[in-house]
């Protein structure tokens, strides 16, 4: 059974960083693009970020470029959002989601609804 599974979430200040991560099991991530995705004001999500399967390609929205950063482990079926210089805006249900068909770039960032597999999300807060 494949599964995305978020964690490394919680409290974090303006300036600060925190560090998402996600664990696949049930299948090797090596075949998946895997991006992260939260709630945005108007919209049902925003893609956040992506990263290509073997890690050579990422994208970002424009509210988190040069702020946060997308990895991955194959080795290890791990993929990572390190987020730094926080914003009390980055606050939100954060969820890592998989496909085997997309190619990770700025549309398919942008089109959450297309993703085939998706986590439970992990909460960041981020106040003083």
């Amino acid at each position: 059974q494949v599964q995305l599974v978020e964690f490394g979430g919680g409290l974090g200040q303006p300036g600060g960083s925190l560090r998402l991560s996600c664990a696949a099991t049930g299948f090797p991530l090596d075949y998946y693009e895997i991006g992260w995705f939260r709630p945005a004001p108007g919209k049902e999500r925003e893609g956040v970020s992506c990263i290509s399967r073997r890690g050579g390609s990422t994208n970002y929205a424009d509210s988190v470029k040069g702020r946060f950063t997308i990895s991955r482990d194959n080795a290890k079926n791990m993929v990572y959002l390190q987020m730094n210089t926080l914003k009390p805006e980055d606050t939100a249900v954060y969820y890592c989601a998989g496909d085997l068909r997309l190619v990770c770039d700025s549309a398919a960032r942008q089109l959450g609804e297309l993703w085939m597999y998706w986590g439970q999300g992990a909460r960041v807060t981020v106040s003083s």
